[in-house]
């Protein structure tokens, strides 16, 4: 175990200042939490983010943290269960593929939980979006690292739990050998759950990652208190060192990709093709006789052909490569319980096969690709070459105003139109924030 690299990646964690991070990286912070804080109001609505926001308030009631557009009053480690889990119910957060998983997802809601919990302190926007670069930086290392060194594919919260220790500990002022505990204690108790599970068999487990937020939160507060972990060996083994040791000269930060679709990122390639082909060719919903859709294995796993629920749903390439082609886009509204049943879509989802594709094999995970052949009612077979997902980082991704967009989409019918346009301002501007806290005032209502 490598100890002087723990002083250097607990420097990382204590002393990063909002000067020393690239300006593209900034803005990369910013956009990921307009994005991420967008899919858990529109994810509000989801059965799921009920059932969790429920559990929280019995289980983990206390003080410090408000469920979001709900106001009940929770503990840190039930806001960041909460919120982590209302985040993971729509699949349609930030992504980075070099780890096959999640960062924000997690990392966002424990920034809000301990500024929360912080009361007499007043913290710049700048501090906050510095607190979201340490968490993400740290977690998408630890990820990269359990991938490398792990026999299994583990879901999200297995690393991202790291992460969330980290962010906790900055703001709780933990010194080096705390935060050390601090890291060892999240690995230790981050759900290290088989991800392909939940592929295979989707339900609301998802990815871990509300499981993940919450273990992190919790090591950073054990840690503080004088409770001791084993080191981290996602951290500090020495064949991992190569993953560290360019910790803040290299930014993952830069490696988030967003989502247009509210399902699984694998399944994204096969949406776009179908619809490039569909634009291109001027091909109504009616005319397509069937989709064949060739992939990558792990993309073929997503093999629910009429989910019933919108779990199912999301875990599915079948339904919402049919759905896409009705509908355009996928929210929460098209991928609910009643729209499961839309006989027009089913019928099209039958009709989808799933081919396993050398080539898209080779590329995963660093690309996630397709290439989709629609077969029509006169014969013609229609091919959409290689494809990947809308707003891949390693394609075309997402401007501003698209974000901007699609921020407006998901929260419009969940707040009045005065505090969505508040909340995007704030949440835009986040870096000129004298007191972020003001973005909480207006996520704390009912």
């Amino acid at each position: 175990m490598d100890l002087a690299r723990i002083t250097d990646t607990s420097g990382f964690i204590h002393n990063l200042r909002w000067q020393q991070i690239p300006d593209d990286v900034r803005h990369c912070a910013r956009r990921s939490v307009l994005d991420t804080l967008g899919t858990a109001i529109s994810a509000t609505k989801t059965k799921l983010s009920r059932t969790i926001y429920d559990f929280a308030a019995l289980m983990y009631g206390g003080k410090g943290c408000h469920l979001w557009l709900d106001g009940r009053e929770v503990s840190p480690i039930g806001a960041v269960l909460a919120h982590g889990m209302t985040i993971d119910a729509l699949d349609i957060h930030d992504n980075c593929n070099a780890v096959k998983g999640h960062a924000g997802v997690a990392i966002v809601p424990t920034v809000f939980a301990v500024l929360e919990w912080m009361k007499g302190n007043v913290v710049s926007g700048e501090e906050l979006l510095t607190a979201v670069v340490v968490g993400y930086e740290i977690a998408i290392r630890a990820g990269l690292a359990l991938h490398a060194t792990a026999c299994d594919y583990h879901s999200s919260g297995a690393w991202n739990a790291l992460g969330c220790a980290a962010v906790a500990s900055r703001w709780l002022g933990l010194n080096t050998n705390q935060t050390r505990h601090a890291l060892g204690i999240a690995e230790y108790h981050g759900p290290r759950s088989q991800m392909m599970r939940v592929i295979d068999h989707p339900t609301m487990l998802k990815d871990g990652s509300g499981w993940g937020a919450m273990a992190g939160v919790s090591a950073a507060w054990l840690a503080s208190d004088g409770f001791t972990g084993a080191p981290a060996i996602t951290v500090e083994s020495a064949e991992t060192a190569f993953i560290w040791a360019d910790l803040g000269k290299e930014w993952h930060m830069r490696q988030q990709d967003y989502k247009q679709y509210a399902v699984c990122h694998w399944a994204q390639p096969a949406i776009s093709g179908t619809l490039k082909v569909m634009r291109e060719q001027q091909i109504a919903p009616e005319q397509i006789s069937r989709l064949l859709v060739f992939t990558f294995h792990e993309a073929t796993r997503l093999d629910t052909r009429r989910p019933a629920d919108t779990e199912q749903a999301q875990y599915s390439l079948r339904f919402p490569v049919a759905a896409a082609v009705f509908h355009d886009c996928l929210g929460v509204s098209e991928l609910s319980e009643e729209a499961l049943v839309d006989p027009r879509v089913l019928d099209l989802a039958g009709r989808v096969e799933l081919i396993e594709d050398a080539e898209c094999n080779a590329r995963f995970p660093q690309l996630q690709t397709a290439h989709v052949t629609l077969e029509t009612t006169d014969g013609r077979h229609l091919d959409s070459g290689i494809v990947m997902p809308p707003w891949d980082v390693h394609g075309i991704p997402a401007t501003d105003e698209e974000l901007l967009a699609k921020f407006r989409w998901l929260v419009a019918d969940r707040m009045p139109d005065a505090e969505n346009k508040k909340l995007e301002e704030l949440l835009w501007h986040l870096d000129e924030l004298s007191n972020a806290k003001d973005i909480l005032r207006v996520l704390a209502a009912k």
